[in-house]
Formats: structure tokens, sequence, C-alpha cells
């Protein structure tokens, strides 16, 4: 599973971007290849400082805000896409819904048409957990890769920004090997994480480590995402749980109870090139090519991140 990544980097990256990227680059900022994965723990879960809140009330999509990118999604990537965004402009019913699954409702995204699903809710210093599942569809251009989705944070900005499609973010990857990658959404989107050179890997060859070197990510370079510690996901099928710990502009990303990445100075550049720390924001639930089953999303208020911490086994 660790090369599925591979099948989705030639529409992820512009080709400028892709041609900038290699090995001999990864290996230079995260240095010789470590020699075993590591085992990750949370200490110090956070004790919450308030009630839980659900984001979806099992019934409807009330408080949450649709928007669909090109209806040919094959061309999200490219500079000048010919196709004008759907946005708002057509009935979402067909794309998001409530539906009944394993004797439970849950939020639908069929994920033909990529674009989001938006809690109206600014959010700051949470806890959200949530279960996700993927549904038996996938959809060209990405029918033969990986299933794909993912949990964006943070958000800010107006819909479509970035690509026509999302709005600018960090990302919670949700995708078949790599569930839990860190993903700056958006050119002006920033943070930083510690990793590893792990040559098993394609671009960008950089994998989470605690005790790692230290990189700043930036879409549409060689730093543009980290993958997972570990894959900690369970087989298609199965629901999996989503715990995001966020703390001003610090997050945790856990994945079925295993730590698999973190970030920090998450922020947004301004034209004159500094740097504003991002601290809050809405969360989008994305659609990108594989139906996927989204339910008990709650949040609950907390004023510190566990930590992760390497352990021996």
């Amino acid at each position: 599973m660790i090369l599925n990544r591979a099948l989705v980097v030639a529409v992820m990256l512009p080709a400028t971007a892709m041609a900038q990227d290699s090995a001999e680059q990864a290996r230079a900022l995260a240095g010789a290849p470590v020699p075993t994965r590591q085992h990750l723990a949370l200490r110090g879960i956070p004790t919450p400082s308030g009630r839980p809140i659900a984001l979806f009330d099992g019934r409807s999509l009330d408080r949450w805000q649709p928007w669909l990118g090109y209806p040919d999604p094959a061309v999200t990537y490219k500079s000048n896409p010919r196709d004008m965004a759907i946005g708002t402009t057509r009935d979402t019913s067909g794309d998001f819904a409530v539906r009944q699954i394993d004797g439970r409702p849950a939020i639908w995204i069929k994920g033909e048409t990529w674009g989001s699903l938006v809690h109206e809710a600014d959010l700051r210093d949470y806890h959200l957990r949530l279960q996700y599942k993927w549904g038996e569809k996938t959809w060209a251009p990405r029918a033969a890769a990986p299933q794909n989705n993912g949990l964006l944070y943070h958000t800010h900005g107006a819909p479509g920004e970035v690509f026509g499609t999302w709005r600018p973010s960090m990302e919670f990857e949700i995708m078949k090997g790599s569930t839990g990658m860190a993903v700056t959404v958006g050119r002006q989107v920033r943070a930083r994480t510690t990793v590893a050179f792990d040559d098993a890997l394609i671009a960008p060859h950089l994998r989470f480590h605690v005790g790692g070197r230290p990189i700043d990510m930036i879409n549409g370079t060689a730093t543009w995402n980290v993958e997972a510690a570990t894959d900690a996901e369970r087989p298609v099928g199965h629901w999996n749980t989503l715990d995001l710990y966020v703390v001003a502009d610090r997050a945790v990303h856990v994945v079925n109870g295993v730590p698999v990445g973190e970030v920090r100075d998450i922020a947004t550049i301004l034209p004159d090139g500094s740097r504003r720390p991002l601290t809050h924001g809405h969360i989008q639930l994305q659609s990108e090519g594989a139906e996927t089953w989204f339910r008990d999303i709650t949040v609950e208020p907390i004023r510190a991140l566990p930590r992760i911490v390497a352990v021996r086994r």
C-alpha cells in the first residue's frame, strides 16, 4: 500500500513542480533513510473542556454547504480549465445526501464530481471525531487509483478558491494506504512538521517521523505533503475512526487510535510574504473520486494537544 500515492501524484502536482521533485531533493531535506518504521503512541490525551457537539444530526445536511468543481474532474489541476466550476448551480442531492447504511444514517458522498461539503461552524481548539467507510464505486479519472477523499480543516477563503473545487485548508488525507497524510491545500497555506526520507515512497518521499528533520510544507513544491507514519486503516468494508486534535496552529492526526502525524505552525502567507498563524476555520468533507460514507461527526473543546511519542515493541 505504500506505493499507492504514485498513482495520484500526476494529477495532484503541476508538471513544473513534479519536475522539481526528486529522491535527491527529499534525501537532502530529510537525510538518510531510517532503518525501520516507528511505532507511535499518544500520551496526555486532553480532557474535554466542554460538552461534545454533533456536527451531523443524523437526519439532514443542515449547516453543511455543498460545492462542486468541474463537470470533468480531469481538468481540475490544469492551469486554465476549459470548464466552469459547477459551484451551487445545480441540485446536489445526487452528490451529497443522508442515507441509511448498516442500519444507521450517514452522510453519503457519491464522489463522481469533485467538490466538498463545508460545515458552517468556525472551529478552534477542538477534538473532532468521525467514522468513515468506503463505498463500492470509484470514478474517472481515479477509477484505477486508491479510493480518495479527505477531511480538510482550518478551512477559510472563498468557495472554489483552490482549483475551482475546494477552499484553502490543511488536510487530514483519507486515501487507501495513506490515511492521515498531511497535505497543504492552496498555495498560500503552510505548515511545519518533522520527516524521514523513505525511498519506498514515490514523490515526495517524505514520511512523518518523531524526532526527524523539520521541514516547511509548501504546496506545489517537493514538500507539498508528508506521508502518514504508518497505514492504520482497516480493510475496505469496515468503518474507520479518525481523531483530529487541533489547538491554535497545531494539529495531531490519529487513525483508529494510532497517531500517524502532526503539524505545527499552520499559517497563511500574506501578499508581503509574512506568515500569519492559521488558528481556526471550517471543516470540509471532500468528494474526490470515491464513494464514501461518514457518520458520528462530533467536536468537543480542548485546551491542549496530546503528545506523539515513539515506543518500542
